[in-house]
């Protein structure tokens, strides 16, 4: 974090001993025993706040690699069942999507998945990384062609099914419909 943040001490009496801080928008809120000097507060708020920090730093490494390596996965599904015909510029992990559980830009190369695809088993997101990379080279969206592709990955039926009971049970109704236009410009449905 650069700068020094906004921060918030609360204290409470029934707090003894511990000390614990967390970031609420651009403010971080430490939470102490009442009744210590001010030097003690302001090294514990020292030592938080550079816990946070160190905490966010590795978030972001970790973010990073998984990037990394969900944009690995994807080249090697392309050439495995797509002959390598697919050649994604940029494949990363975003924040949950209301109605897709990914999406492509074709004319870019970026392919985005939905992180409420991290923890499916790997065949189901092997599956969304084949749909997608095939929408960087299939035009037309989700026509004849398109399906014969993606229909390369074996798995791709069993994998639909687990997406729909999925989109139930994480109360995602708008993800039931796999057959929605899901690559950025693509009008066709």
């Amino acid at each position: 974090m650069t700068g020094i943040p906004d921060v918030e001490i609360r204290r409470s009496a029934r707090r003894r001993r511990t000390v614990s801080a967390r970031r609420e928008g651009d403010k971080v809120i430490v939470l102490m025993p009442t009744g210590l000097s001010k030097q003690a507060e302001d090294d514990l708020v020292a030592e938080m706040i550079g816990k946070l920090d160190r905490a966010d730093r590795r978030a972001a490494a970790r973010a990073e690699r998984g990037d990394i390596d969900l944009a690995d996965r994807a080249r090697r599904l392309s050439q495995r069942w797509l002959d390598g015909a697919a050649r994604p510029v940029s494949v990363r992990w975003v924040p949950p999507m209301r109605t897709r559980w990914a999406s492509c830009t074709p004319h870019d190369g970026t392919v985005r998945v939905s992180e409420l695809l991290q923890t499916v088993p790997a065949y189901v997101l092997d599956y969304v990384l084949v749909h997608e990379l095939v929408h960087l080279y299939v035009p037309g969206g989700h026509n004849d062609r398109f399906w014969q592709q993606v229909r390369r990955y074996p798995r791709t039926e069993r994998a639909v099914g687990y997406l729909e009971a999925y989109s139930v049970v994480t109360r995602q109704p708008d993800l039931v419909d796999l057959d929605r236009a899901d690559c950025a410009g693509d009008t066709t449905g």
